[in-house]
C-alpha cells in the first residue's frame, strides 16, 4: 500500500470508510491508568476553521482512483469511494474520533446501550427523533430489520460481501416507541456498535433484487448531509448534493464532485484546476511544496525534461552545441527539434508550478501499516525458525525511517497487528518476536539445518545456482500503479513501470527515494566499508558475511514479489533494504517484481511468493475483523485450503481461540487483553511482521478548510468549504 489503497472492510465487511481507515463507543473510549494505547503517532491535518468562517455554497472537487462499482458498501466489489459516498449520504450509528475509537454520531443516535447480558445480550437504540430519509420515513426499527435480515447468512440470495455480528442476531422489535430499536444477541458480542454503520433503508435492504442490483447505480433515498445527485460514468465523476430534508448542521457546501484522476495525472490535474482535493505521492507532494516555498519554476535541473524525468545532462553540453551548429545539418535538425521540445516541456511544468502555488501538501498518517508478509505453507518459510530468524534480522526502525523520515512523519515502528498507537487495543507486543539480533538469526537458521558450506545441487544447464548472486532482480511484466496495496482495494495502473535494474551489488548499495536524496545502503550505517575503501584508523573491520546457507543440497534463497508501477519505488526501497538485511544472516532474496494488476491477485492471495509487501487498515474492531486475516487456514471440502484473508497461511488454534473469547465477552478490558495475548502469538508465528503506519498526503486548496489528511477520524462533510473573503487560512485555523 504512492501511499494509498484498500480498506480493511473492503474485503471482509466493506463497510466503512475504507481508504483512510475510518470504521465507526462511549465506553471504549476511556484510558485507563495503565492503558498501553498511547496517542497517534501523527495528528489529523486538515485546516480546520470554524463554520462561522466558511462560506456557504461552493463546489469540491475530489479526486478518487475510480467511480466505484457499486454503491452498495456491503457488496463485494465496494471500495474506498463507495464508503465515501455512504459517509457523506448515509446512517452511521458511530464513527471514529481522532484516536481511532468509535463514538455515538448524536445526528442519529441519541443513546445506544446494553440493558441487558443475562440470558442474552439486548442493545436498545433509542434514535434521533429528528432522523429522517430523504423520501421522509422516519428511521426505525423496520431499517435495523431489514438490514439484518440481507447481512445475517441465512439467505444466500443475497450477494454480501460478509455477514460477522449480523450472524448473531437473534431478533430485532420495536421498542417502547418508534424511536426506540431492541436487538436481541443469539450469544453475547462485544463489538455490537460496528453494526448498522452504514445503515441503507429497507428500500435497499428488503428484497435480494433490490440489494444486489438495486443499488448499484443509483442511491434514491439517503439521509446524510448530502444526497446522490448523478452518476454520469462516461465521465468517471459522481455528484453528491445537499439533502434538503437534513436535519443536523446544514452543509457548507452546495455539492461534492467524486472525480476518477489517476494519481500520476493528479499534479497536472491541480494544476488546470481541475481538482481541489487529491491524495497525492510522494513526488508530487514535494513539487508542491517547492512551489509553494517560492520555487517558482521548480523545473528539472541540468535540464532534464518533466515528462521523461531523465533527458539530457549537463555532461555533454559541448557535444551538443556542435550538433546544433555543425555542418551536419541533420544532426544540426535533430537537435534543433529536441531543444524546442524541451523548452516547451520546461515552460509547461514552469506553468504548472505556478499554479501549484495556491495548493498546500496537509500531512498524517493513515490508520493502517505495512508489514512484511511470510508465506509458510511451503518452503523455507514453512519452518517457523526460519521464519522467526527473518523476523530478527530486521531492524524495522531503520525500515520505517526509509519511508517516513524524509515526509517528516514519526518513524515508529508498529507494534501490533491488531490496532495502532491511540486506539484501545494497541499494546506493543513486538517483544514476542524480540528486536534485531544477528546472532540469534544466524542460530535459528542453525537449529533448522540451513548452514554454509553445505554442497548444493547442480542446476540445469545454462541454469545459474539459486543464491550464487546474492540479492537478485528480474521483472515478470511492468505495471502502473500508484504502488497502493492495501487488501482489498483494486489498485488499477496509475503510472508507468520502471527501468529494471539487478540488485546484485554494485547499485544495490544506494537507494533513491523519491525526494531526490541518495541514501548508503544498510552496510553504509555500519563501520567499516568496502574492500580498499579508507577508513579512520582503528575502525573496526565489517564482520564478514556468511556464505550461502544451504539444506539437502538447496539453497536458502526466497522470492520476494514486488509490484513493478512507477508509484511503488518507496515499497522497493524497503524491500532492498529488506534484502542487505537479510543478507547478513546467510537468506538470500530473488526480488520479482510484477505487474500491479497481478500483484495482489496472481500473487498475494494465491500463495505465489515467499516474501512480500503489503497493507492491512487499523480497525477500531479488532475480535471482528482482524480474526480472519490470522485465522489458521482450514482444509475446504474441495480439498483446497480455506485461508479467509490470511495470505501468509499461518495460523494457530490458540490464536483463533483467543478471538473467539474477545468477540464474546462484554467486558471490555477482558477483550482487549485476550486481543493483545492474541497478538502476542501471532507476533512469536512470525507470519507477518508489522514494519511502519503509511503515510498519508493531500494536496488541498490552501482556501479549503476541514479538509485533508483525516488520520483516524471520520471526515465531517457538511463543515468542509471554503474560507469567506477576507478570512485567511493561518487565521481560521487559530480561530477555530
Amino acid at each position: 500500500m504512492s501511499h494509498h489503497g484498500v480498506g480493511l472492510r473492503a474485503v471482509m465487511r466493506s463497510v466503512a470508510f475504507l481508504a483512510a481507515g475510518a470504521l465507526a463507543v462511549p465506553a471504549l473510549a476511556g484510558c485507563s491508568s495503565e492503558d498501553e494505547a498511547g496517542r497517534p503517532l501523527a495528528g489529523q491535518d486538515i485546516a480546520p476553521a470554524a463554520r462561522d468562517q466558511v462560506a456557504d455554497g461552493g463546489t469540491l472537487r475530489w479526486a478518487v482512483d475510480d467511480i466505484p462499482e457499486t454503491l452498495n458498501a456491503y457488496q463485494a466489489d465496494a471500495d474506498a469511494a463507495t464508503n465515501r459516498i455512504a459517509q457523506a449520504t448515509l446512517p452511521a450509528m458511530f464513527r471514529l474520533d481522532a484516536q481511532g475509537r468509535p463514538q455515538r454520531d448524536a445526528d442519529y443516535l441519541e443513546t445506544a446501550k446494553v440493558v441487558e447480558s443475562e440470558p442474552r445480550q439486548v442493545v436498545l437504540y433509542k434514535l434521533n427523533q429528528q432522523a429522517v430519509w430523504s423520501d421522509g420515513r422516519e428511521i426505525g426499527a423496520a431499517d435495523f430489520a431489514a438490514q439484518w435480515r440481507a447481512l445475517s447468512g441465512k439467505d444466500s440470495a443475497y450477494w454480501t460481501a460478509r455477514n460477522a455480528g449480523y450472524d448473531r442476531i437473534e431478533k430485532i422489535e420495536r421498542g417502547a416507541s418508534d424511536l426506540e430499536v431492541k436487538v436481541t444477541f443469539k450469544r453475547p458480542y462485544t463489538d455490537w456498535r460496528s453494526l448498522f454503520s452504514p445503515l441503507y433503508p429497507k428500500s435497499v435492504m428488503g428484497t435480494p433484487d433490490s440489494f444486489n442490483d438495486g443499488a448499484r447505480r443509483k442511491l434514491k433515498v439517503t439521509a446524510g448531509p448530502f444526497a446522490v445527485k448523478k452518476v454520469d460514468r462516461a465521465e468517471d465523476e459522481i455528484s453528491l448534493t445537499r439533502n434538503p430534508r437534513w436535519w443536523g448542521r446544514p452543509a457548507k457546501l452546495s455539492e461534492i464532485d467524486l472525480m476518477a484522476v489517476q494519481r500520476s495525472k493528479r499534479a497536472a490535474a491541480l494544476a488546470a484546476g481541475k481538482i481541489d482535493l487529491a491524495d497525492v505521492d510522494a513526488d508530487t507532494a514535494s513539487r508542491i511544496s517547492v512551489a509553494g516555498n517560492g520555487g517558482a519554476s521548480g523545473a528539472p535541473s541540468q535540464g532534464a525534461s518533466p515528462q521523461t524525468g531523465s533527458g539530457r545532462t549537463a555532461a555533454k553540453p559541448l557535444g551538443s552545441w556542435a550538433r546544433a551548429h555543425g555542418s551536419d545539418e541533420d544532426a544540426s535538425d535533430e537537435e534543433v527539434l529536441a531543444r524546442k521540445k524541451e523548452r516547451k516541456a520546461i515552460a509547461k511544468y514552469e506553468r504548472q508550478q505556478e499554479a501549484l502555488r495556491g495548493f498546500e501538501v496537509r500531512k498524517s498518517l493513515e490508520p493502517a501499516f505495512t508489514q512484511l508478509a511470510l508465506n509458510g505453507s511451503e518452503g523455507p518459510l514453512a519452518d517457523e525458525r526460519v521464519r522467526r530468524a527473518v523476523a530478527r534480522a530486521l531492524d524495522r526502525e531503520a525500515l520505517a525511517q526509509v519511508v517516513l523520515k524524509p515526509l517528516g512523519l514519526p518513524a515508529v515502528p508498529v507494534g501490533s497487528h491488531l490496532a495502532l498507537s491511540g486506539q484501545a487495543a494497541y499494546a506493543d507486543n513486538s517483544g514476542a518476536i524480540g528486536g534485531q539480533d544477528t546472532a540469534e538469526a544466524q542460530a535459528l537458521l542453525a537449529d533448522a539445518g540451513w548452514v554454509p558450506g553445505a554442497p548444493v545441487k547442480d542446476k540445469k544447464k545454462g541454469e545459474k545456482a539459486a543464491g550464487s548472486e546474492g540479492r537478485k532482480s528480474q521483472d515478470e511484466s511492468e505495471g502502473g500503479s500508484d504502488g497502493a496495496y492495501i487488501v482489498g482495494e483494486d489498485n488499477k495502473g496509475h503510472g508507468d513501470g520502471e527501468d529494471k535494474k539487478d540488485h546484485d551489488g554494485g547499485e544495490s548499495g544506494s537507494r533513491h527515494l523519491a525526494d531526490g536524496r541518495q541514501y548508503g545502503g544498510e552496510a553504509h550505517l555500519k563501520q567499516g566499508g568496502a574492500a580498499g575503501a579508507y577508513a579512520p584508523k582503528g575502525t573496526a573491520a565489517p564482520a564478514p558475511a556468511p556464505g550461502p546457507l544451504a539444506k539437502d543440497g538447496k539453497p536458502l534463497t526466497l522470492r520476494f514479489v514486488l509490484p513493478s508501477g512507477a508509484g511503488s519505488g518507496s515499497l522497493r526501497a524497503v524491500a532492498e533494504r529488506i534484502g542487505t538485511m537479510l543478507e547478513r544472516v546467510g537468506i538470500r532474496t530473488d526480488i520479482t517484481k510484477v505487474s500491479d494488476s497481478s500483484y495482489f491477485k496472481d500473487h498475494i492471495a494465491s500463495g505465489q511468493y515467499d516474501l512480500a509487501l503489503y497493507s492491512w487498515p487499523a480497525s477500531a474492531f479488532p475480535a471482528t475483523d482482524a480474526r480472519p486475516i490470522y485465522a489458521k487456514p482450514v482444509p475446504a471440502a474441495d480439498g483446497s485450503l480455506n485461508v479467509e484473508q490470511n495470505y501468509t497461511r499461518v495460523g494457530t488454534d490458540q490464536v483463533d481461540q483467543l478471538f473467539d473469547r474477545a468477540a464474546g465477552t462484554l467486558d471490555e478490558d477482558e477483550s482487549r487483553s485476550l486481543l493483545r495475548k492474541a497478538d502476542s502469538r501471532i507476533w512469536a508465528s512470525a507470519g507477518s511482521i508489522p514494519l511502519y503506519q503509511r503515510p498519508q498526503l493531500t494536496a488541498a486548496r490552501k482556501d479549503l478548510a476541514n479538509a485533508g489528511s483525516f488520520g483516524f477520524q471520520t471526515p465531517v462533510y457538511q463543515d468542509m468549504g471554503f474560507l469567506k473573503n477576507g478570512v485567511k487560512p493561518s487565521a481560521a485555523a487559530s480561530g477555530n
